[in-house]
């Protein structure tokens, strides 16, 4: 089943005085289930891209559709709406509310979507213990660990049940066990639960999991490549 599709998307920056093209006539299908590292140098386009998925930007031209539905056609409203129940973000600088303990952060979002107490506590405390931390529930960021943050944050992208993740340089703030720890539960998420990962990186090793790995240059797809 195809969760996101790129029918021939172009992002301009000022375009009155000196053009900038920082994402150039992309087109691209992601299927559910896939493990998909973006990858290129700064300046390719890869967080303009992320962006304009995760519906935090609008494209120049072209249009963006997930699960059916034209995402650039939307309201800032019904986008902001649309995002909150289909996309799960996970980012570099794990955004975690720092008042809150790691069970509230991951329960938020479904406070916003307005799930029942009895659920939201069943989920949460499901997805706490899927990334390892059922015995940090009630511990705020400050007291975890660079990794321990990462993965409440992946727990909370999980939370809202999307459609897919976009995870923008995940592991750029870890050091090498926590990045390998975080990637082993997001791989096993994927493998047993079909959850679908869409990675900007320049990490080698989140490009040795990924599935596809597709690399842009200058705002263009230069190679699309499926590894296994």
């Amino acid at each position: 089943m195809i969760v996101l599709q790129l029918i021939d998307v172009h992002k301009v920056f000022d375009e009155k005085t000196i053009p900038v093209y920082a994402v150039n006539g992309v087109n691209l299908t992601i299927e559910e289930g896939e493990f998909v590292a973006i990858v290129g140098p700064s300046g390719s386009g890869k967080t303009t891209l992320l962006n304009m998925i995760g519906g935090l930007d609008k494209p120049s031209k072209g249009t963006i559709v997930i699960n059916n539905v034209k995402m650039n056609e939307l309201s800032s409203r019904k986008r902001t709406d649309f995002r909150m129940n289909h996309i799960g973000f996970v980012f570099q600088s794990y955004n975690l509310i720092p008042v809150l303990s790691a069970k509230e952060n991951v329960e938020f979002i479904m406070q916003l979507q307005g799930k029942p107490l009895a659920e939201r506590e069943k989920r949460t405390l499901e997805l706490l213990k899927a990334v390892g931390l059922e015995d940090k529930i009630n511990q705020r960021p400050g007291k975890l660990s660079g990794g321990q943050q990462q993965r409440v944050a992946v727990a909370r992208a999980l939370a809202s049940k999307p459609d897919f993740i976009l995870a923008d340089e995940p592991t750029a703030n870890l050091d090498s066990v926590s990045a390998e720890n975080l990637l082993a539960i997001m791989e096993k998420l994927n493998h047993e639960e079909k959850m679908t990962f869409i990675f900007s990186t320049h990490d080698a090793r989140v490009v040795k999991k990924a599935h596809r790995v597709i690399t842009l240059k200058d705002g263009k797809i230069l190679k699309d490549e499926i590894l296994q």
